[in-house]
């Protein structure tokens, strides 16, 4: 019987283990907030930082007043949408760029994955990750907006190698990749990733209670957006009605309550990254082994 990844991690087989994971801080001062909001009121338990956005800068000066909050570096090829466009963090990556030179919105990730090229890609990613390191601060983990473990076999092959290289776990999203990280003895979720803005806004908070709820043993993940419903927050995100429901919802005290009644062990991913940085060598690339 294969471990489940609780066991790689220093649970119990049964253990019920849960992961939120608040994805996009850095994209703005709303969300910036609203993640560090649900981080210490609510049931936030880490997030992944965006390096292109025009929060970036604030969110990285909070993470370097606030070691406890662990993160990990949420790479991305593509622009949040046609009006909200971000430049990339390399120069020369043209293979990246729309028609005025910034990232593609997300809406051509076709278009983006059939054009990118893979030596502009890697560049682009070590500029990201160099926009971290370079403030001194500790990434746990590597994941990827709005792009499934990278779109393409070759794009998540040199993530992993780019997580072995800096001593990083990686958040890996689709089912076949999962299996073939967790036979290799790579701690990935158990069961499907949960994505909050697939929930309706209106009963998010029931949602959640429910899910918890029905948590089966292993590792799962619940990637959140919190955000806020400030003027500035409604002007420019059209999403700001998902993003602030999360925030309600992760900051509601009967969730923490329902967890706890139920058992649930929260966790983040800096036992993760110790366990990928153990098992290195038995990485293989995606498309020998994790495709």
């Amino acid at each position: 019987m294969a471990p489940r990844t609780v066991e790689l991690l220093g649970f119990d087989r049964d253990a019920r283990v849960l992961v939120v994971n608040a994805d996009d801080f850095g994209m703005s001062g709303g969300v910036n907030r609203a993640v560090i909001e649900a981080f210490d009121r609510g049931v936030v338990t880490s997030c992944s930082l965006l390096t292109v956005c025009p929060g970036t800068g604030a969110a990285l000066d909070v993470l370097a007043e606030r070691p406890d909050v662990p993160f990990g570096v949420h790479l991305t090829l593509v622009s949040e949408s046609p009006t909200r466009r971000w430049s990339a963090a390399a120069s020369d990556v043209g293979s990246l760029h729309d028609g005025a030179g910034f990232l593609r919105a997300q809406t051509d990730r076709d278009g983006l994955l059939a054009r990118a090229r893979l030596d502009e890609v890697e560049r682009e990613m070590r500029a990201q990750l160099a926009v971290v390191l370079e403030r001194g601060l500790q990434p746990t983990h590597l994941d990827w907006h709005c792009l499934a473990d990278g779109g393409r076999a070759d794009i998540t092959g040199l993530t992993l190698d780019l997580a072995v290289e800096f001593g990083l776990a990686a958040r890996m999203w689709l089912p076949t990749r999962r299996r073939a990280a967790t036979a290799r003895g790579l701690p990935v979720v158990d069961h499907d990733f949960l994505d909050s803005f697939s929930l309706d806004t209106t009963t998010k908070t029931h949602v959640y209670r429910a899910g918890v709820r029905a948590l089966r043993p292993g590792l799962t993940e619940w990637a959140v957006h919190p955000g806020s419903d400030d003027e500035v927050s409604r002007a420019e995100d059209p999403q700001w009605r998902v993003r602030h429901s999360d925030l309600v919802a992760l900051t509601d005290p009967s969730l923490r309550e329902t967890m706890q009644s139920e058992g649930i062990t929260l966790a983040d991913h800096r036992a993760a990254r110790q366990v990928w940085v153990g098992a290195a060598a038995a990485v293989p690339h995606p498309e020998t082994g994790l495709s």
